[in-house]
């Protein structure tokens, strides 16, 4: 049975952009480093660059790092700064930034977890939301 969130592997098309972004702009820890690819861990998360060709999709799938309230407008700063995309704006509970990294893929720092998502949604549910 499955028990949790295992990793991440990105598809990266220039090995060393994205080790500066992921490390020096969201604060990773790099923990191995190949020709092809590169491990980084954030708290218990595991992230895998594997480098390959990017084929974006124009979907919804995104990947969201936890952030603290009080931290928002700073990382925000900081990833302008860094010259960082913002690809939406935030229209859920808990404040929320959503930005690119170099190769595109949609990432977000959300203030808030599935605890207080639910609450909001029970204060205000989606169209034809159920509760299990």
């Amino acid at each position: 049975m499955l028990t949790g969130l295992n990793h991440l592997t990105l598809a990266v098309s220039d090995l060393e952009r994205s080790l500066v972004f992921y490390t020096s702009v969201l604060g990773l820890t790099p923990r191995a480093k190949w020709l092809t690819g590169a491990y980084l861990t954030l708290g218990d998360l595991w992230v895998c660059l594997s480098l390959d060709k990017i084929d974006a999709k124009q979907d919804y799938t995104h990947y969201a790092f936890t952030l603290s309230g009080k931290d928002i407008h700073a990382f925000r700063d900081k990833l302008r700064a860094a010259g960082v995309i913002e690809w939406k704006d935030n229209k859920s509970e808990g404040e929320s930034v959503y930005f690119l990294d170099p190769d595109g893929h949609r990432l977000e720092a959300h203030c808030g977890d599935l605890a207080t998502r639910l609450q909001a949604c029970k204060e205000e549910p989606y169209e034809a939301m159920i509760f299990y």
